[in-house]
């Protein structure tokens, strides 16, 4: 009788795995017609995670920061090379128009992971107000982190949220996870196929997900994630499907220079979001006088913006954040020379300058881009031996900025998932073990992006009952302090989300933290 693992491989699983898990990969599945047909015998990996974003390398980092989930055998696939993330040098004078909103949740987890400390403070922004007003209507609110009682001053520092680079993050998750050691990582690899295993001499692996790479490695994953973007080939391994669609818009990015650093050091900065019927207009600031630019809009539109000159864009920019509906579908007509005609039409209308950004002076080169919009969501997180993160489950409309803040939540209840999992001799892959997982991220993910899709379809109607209605319900919102702290609180990640759950049987509400 051939036995079940040689001596070597057994070595290569880790110790944790009950007798109950062995014997279920000794069974002998019903072989599936995608197979891996190849006779390498692949690498055995504990957590094999494809994709090094800040997804990925949170996980990562996670996994190895837990001294229950540190023993594991742990691979990153990145498709890319990680040599200009590890050798991460910005300018002082310069920054990437790749930018997030970390809140304070994610900000403590990366914290607690030992990431934190390596990302670079003096590229880190907060902001503890926000302005958000009706470009229609005129209908405004005011959040202010310090509006609240002492003990969130004290607990949150009066901090809505961090601006960050996202290269900024991603070197110094990088720095964490190598500073932890114990992941192989293979970047400049790319995905050639992923399909099931075989059964061989060494062991039965025809369940277990077996990813082909560039360089003719084959590595065989317990747990196989999909940290891997919108386009996840893992998730289309796993035959997931995701549902949703395109918007019509896409976000136009860049990097700002204001007229100051906007008072004195260590004043709270302010982040502004104007509701313009082609999309939200959103400033949000950077260190020094930097701000970095995120405009909602139409593909024809954003292509416009993009073909002007600095100082017509700029132009646009500062008329965006002062001007009516009516002047600003005249600038979009002109063929040049928006700088001094938003000038003389700023000159005569009325508006007040502190409760909108200061004025930009230019935008910094090279940084002007834009990218598609579109709301996505699988069906499903997980999968036999499967588990998706990021943008791999969920991509959404930036207006509420919770995108990246959405994955690092993925990441740290798939950490809390996996901890117990090995804590109680569980195989961590089978979709029994990742239930949890699911239960604690999909509805709450399901219900922010239903939110964020509403709100973009509600301030996308330029005229009618409907603006009355929102213009009534923001100034309701602004009225109403309590209101208004319970918003701040799902801004900063702190708060809790009360969603419906129904059933066939009947309806009840449930809390997710």
């Amino acid at each position: 009788m051939k036995p079940f693992l040689s001596t070597l491989r057994a070595r290569q699983l880790n110790g944790y795995i009950c007798q109950t898990c062995t014997r279920q990969l000794r069974r002998k599945p019903q072989r599936r017609s995608y197979a891996s047909t190849s006779s390498r015998t692949p690498e055995i990996f504990d957590v094999v995670c494809v994709g090094g974003g800040p997804a990925g390398l949170s996980l990562l980092a996670a996994l190895r920061a837990n001294p229950i989930t540190s023993t594991l055998k742990i691979a990153l696939i990145e498709s890319q090379s990680l040599t200009p993330t590890r050798t991460f040098s910005p300018s002082p004078d310069s920054f990437s128009n790749r930018c997030s909103s970390l809140t304070p949740s994610s900000v403590r987890f990366l914290s607690d992971i030992g990431a934190w400390k390596f990302v670079r403070g003096e590229r880190v922004q907060g902001y503890g107000q926000m302005r958000v007003w009706d470009g229609v209507s005129g209908a405004a609110v005011h959040f202010d982190a310090f509006g609240g009682a002492e003990k969130e001053k004290r607990d949150e520092g009066g901090v809505v949220a961090y601006m960050n680079e996202n290269a900024n993050l991603t070197a110094a998750l990088l720095r964490r996870v190598e500073e932890l050691g114990g992941v192989e990582i293979l970047d400049g690899e790319r995905v050639e196929d992923i399909a099931l295993g075989r059964e061989t001499e060494e062991g039965d692996l025809s369940q277990w997900p077996v990813v082909q790479l560039s360089g003719g490695r084959e590595l065989a994953a317990r747990l196989l994630v999909g940290a891997d973007g919108a386009n996840s080939p893992v998730r289309g391994f796993a035959g997931i499907e995701s549902s949703g669609w395109d918007y019509g818009r896409v976000g136009l990015v860049a990097t700002l220079c204001m007229e100051s650093e906007g008072g004195a050091e260590g004043e709270v900065k302010t982040a502004y979001q104007r509701f313009l019927p082609t999309g939200p207009v959103a400033c949000l600031p950077l260190p020094g006088k930097f701000s970095t630019l995120v405009w909602s809009t139409t593909p024809e539109f954003a292509a416009k913006l993009k073909s002007l000159s600095p100082r017509d864009f700029v132009g646009m920019v500062n008329a965006a954040f002062r001007l009516g509906i009516v002047d600003l579908k005249y600038l979009h007509t002109l063929e040049g020379g928006q700088e001094e005609e938003a000038a003389w039409r700023e000159a005569h209308v009325g508006y007040d300058e502190s409760k909108i950004p200061q004025k930009v002076v230019s935008v910094q080169e090279g940084s002007i881009a834009s990218f598609p919009l579109k709301l996505r969501h699988a069906d499903t997180y997980i999968g036999e031996r499967v588990a998706l993160v990021g943008d791999a489950a969920h991509t959404t409309h930036p207006l509420a900025g919770q995108g990246l803040n959405a994955g690092q939540g993925d990441v740290e209840s798939l950490v809390r998932t996996i901890e117990y999992a090995v804590a109680h001799g569980m195989d961590i892959g089978v979709r029994m073990s990742l239930e949890q997982y699911m239960a604690e991220r999909y509805v709450k993910n399901h219900v922010l992006l239903g939110v964020v899709d509403k709100l973009h379809k509600l301030y996308s109607v330029e005229s009618g009952p409907l603006v009355g209605l929102r213009s009534l319900g923001l100034g309701a919102v602004d009225a109403l302090e309590p209101v208004k702290r319970f918003f701040m609180r799902q801004a900063a990640g702190t708060g809790k989300i009360l969603v419906r759950v129904k059933s066939l049987n009947s309806r009840k509400q449930t809390t997710q933290e």
